[in-house]
């Protein structure tokens, strides 16, 4: 089973009745997301672990700097 950034989501089209289902794995979320979510100051530390695998896999590499 892929990595999940978040939980799945279903929506209900309010026209025909029909449900959607969205899914939000690691690796359909764009570089730029990741990112965003590993440098943000209230993310969770489990899911930027995750985000850092991902980078990891698709050979992204990843510069600590400090923050002044």
């Amino acid at each position: 089973m892929p990595t999940k950034f978040k939980p799945s989501q279903t929506v209900r089209d309010r026209k025909t009745g029909q449900l959607s289902t969205t899914n939000y794995y690691m690796k359909g979320m764009s570089k730029d997301e990741l990112f965003e979510y590993v440098n943000s100051a209230n993310g969770r530390p489990r899911i930027k672990q995750k985000c850092r695998n991902e980078l990891v896999r698709r050979g992204i590499k990843i510069v600590y700097v400090d923050k002044e």
